[in-house]
């Protein structure tokens, strides 16, 4: 196990470099420049690229940006009054990751619950109406049950927030993620369901749980101990991907519901070529992936001990 641990920690460093070398010249790449203000002369120009370094040769830049990041300092930002990317990330990165979390944890037991009912009730009208529920959930974008939720729930029924940070009668701050929370998580609820009931069906047919329904052992037992842990290593292949994407914040719902998350920082940036916070965003939405990838390779040999076993080849 320990080799195999070490293997995937080797393999996230080369892949962390590669994706911030290639962010670091892509990025370089775009239209214009982040001094696009018509106020600003020629002289002014060259003066703030100066400042930034801006000035100096490509190769120059990119050795002085990589040694600062494994420095733990990703630039300054040139719009957000000289702040430091990093500075900004964390303020940005707490309303995100407190929405991905709720979304990702809630989406997880709903899912699983829907699946394994789903399997166990297979061509019956719950295997049905999961079915359906998932497929609608995969099917739908996220932003229109956004959308549905803050017109009925929040601006019909006023029973919560209609956006971030409008209070509704309450101190309690934490309800104004309740609504973003739940249009995240509903591709997370379908697709752990339909991944659930799909490997569930398989791993109930098998010879093991057979032999295990024969030695007596209860209905719980077989299908919580034997057949749903190994069900379990598709649903958490997918959520790996889903993880990543839901902590580091979702672009559009935190647009209709105004969250000041991470994705309303990369659009701002985009639009002002704030270079240097656009790679920092890139280079964390790719660390946070690639952890999350060991994580679940790291999980895979506690689920399968024949990984284990292998000594993780």
């Amino acid at each position: 196990m320990f080799r195999y641990v070490m293997k995937r920690i080797m393999y996230m460093f080369i892949t962390l470099f590669v994706v911030i070398s290639v962010t670091f010249f892509l990025v370089r790449l775009l239209p214009g420049t982040p001094f696009n203000d018509q106020k600003l002369n020629a002289q002014q120009i060259e003066q703030l690229e100066a400042q930034y370094g801006l000035d100096k040769p490509v190769p120059v830049q990119y050795f002085k940006y990589l040694t600062g990041v494994f420095q733990g300092k990703l630039g300054t930002s040139f719009k957000n009054a000289n702040q430091k990317v990093e500075d900004i990330i964390k303020i940005r990165i707490g309303p995100s990751a407190m929405l991905g979390a709720q979304s990702l944890v809630f989406g997880t037991i709903v899912g699983l619950a829907l699946g394994i009912v789903a399997a166990l009730k297979r061509n019956t009208i719950w295997d049905y109406l999961c079915t359906i529920l998932s497929v609608v959930g995969v099917s739908v974008p996220s932003f229109v049950f956004a959308a549905t939720l803050q017109l009925y729930i929040a601006s019909k029924m006023s029973l919560l927030p209609i956006t971030w940070g409008v209070p509704l009668g309450s101190d309690f701050r934490y309800v104004w993620t309740v609504l973003p929370s739940l249009a995240l998580s509903f591709f997370t609820i379908s697709n752990v369901a339909r991944f659930t009931r799909t490997e569930l069906v398989e791993v109930l047919n098998s010879d093991y749980i057979v032999t295990a329904k024969a030695k007596g052992l209860s209905k719980a037992t077989v299908i919580l101990k034997h057949a749903l842990r190994n069900a379990l290593i598709p649903v958490i292949t997918v959520l790996g991907p889903l993880a990543a994407g839901l902590l580091t914040g979702s672009l559009v719902v935190e647009k209709v519901f105004a969250v000041p998350g991470i994705g309303d920082l990369l659009v701002n940036a985009i639009n002002t070529n704030d270079l240097f916070v656009i790679s920092g965003v890139a280079i964390l939405y790719s660390a946070f992936y690639i952890v999350v990838i060991l994580i679940v390779d790291i999980l895979y040999g506690v689920i399968d001990p024949r990984i284990r076993l292998a000594g993780g080849n």
